[in-house]
């Protein structure tokens, strides 16, 4: 998975204890997290199916259709993550190519081990 280490100089940086939900299946997302420290459990229907750690993404799928959330996000251990809301993450892309190749190989990447 892509690292994403463009992402530690974020100013919207939030902390999470150990076993905390960072959102829910069915909320409305208006941000993506890069995780800076720690790890989080993305959970479908009761199941972890991935574990976002130190430099990988998670929530982006929001920003790019505006549906709700497709599962809930649990601090799998203490973390602190940035929160990057839809007009930083749109600059991103729009200045960063590599930043928009990173996110379409994490999405191509999930989709694939499904």
């Amino acid at each position: 998975m892509p690292t994403f280490e463009i992402l530690r100089r974020e100013t919207d940086i939030r902390e999470f204890k150990s076993g905390e939900t960072i959102f829910r299946d069915g909320d409305a997302g208006s941000f993506m997290f890069a995780v800076i420290d720690g790890a989080v459990d993305i959970v479908l229907r009761g199941t972890v199916i991935e574990r976002v750690e130190s430099g990988g993404v998670f929530g982006e799928m929001a920003l790019i259709d505006g549906l709700p959330r497709s599962a809930t996000a649990i601090a799998a251990a203490d973390c602190r993550i940035a929160a990057i809301d839809e007009k930083r993450f749109l600059r991103l892309v729009e200045h960063t190519p590599r930043f928009a190749l990173s996110i379409m190989q994490v999405i191509t990447q999930r989709l694939r081990a499904r």
